[in-house]
């Protein structure tokens, strides 16, 4: 669950968008079978200015990809019904799509960080429960490297 410091209804309010965030505009896809949680993270961003797209399946992440892509950047779970976000992500690599992704679980499998390097270095593992400041400030870095080289983008 992310730490939010308030119920999940009340998260939209925790960030302002700004004129300076590399959020402002960004195309978000959020995946999570957790509605509460799902419900957080995609009010967070849309607080910070992002346009957001939500899935609660496996095959609905797959489905966004496809049907309403691209994306700037993808938020997904490990732990899904029917496909799993690191499988959705690596179909989604084999089919050509680069897009950033931030992979959240709680779960501690060994080869779970493995698997998130293997999608490449626009792909960041995040840790349940989590901050959603630490979402915020990963997923600026990772959308601050898609801006031209005049930004200043830093390595996550």
């Amino acid at each position: 669950m992310v730490d939010s410091g308030a119920p999940p209804h009340r998260v939209r309010g925790l960030f302002r968008a700004s004129t300076n965030n590399v959020l402002s505009d960004a195309r978000i896809l959020v995946a999570d079978d957790d509605p509460l949680l799902l419900e957080a993270v995609a009010d967070a961003l849309t607080g910070l200015g992002a346009r957001v797209t939500r899935a609660a399946t496996g095959a609905e992440l797959v489905d966004e990809l496809a049907a309403a892509g691209p994306f700037d950047l993808v938020v997904t779970d490990v732990a899904m019904p029917w496909m799993s976000g690191l499988t959705a992500m690596r179909a989604a690599r084999t089919a050509g799509l680069g897009t950033a992704v931030i992979v959240m679980t709680a779960r501690q499998e060994e080869q779970i960080p493995a698997q998130v390097r293997a999608l490449g270095r626009n792909a960041v593992l995040l840790r349940k429960p989590f901050g959603l400041d630490e979402l915020e400030k990963i997923a600026s870095k990772l959308l601050a490297r898609l801006k031209p080289a005049s930004s200043a983008a830093t390595d996550v």
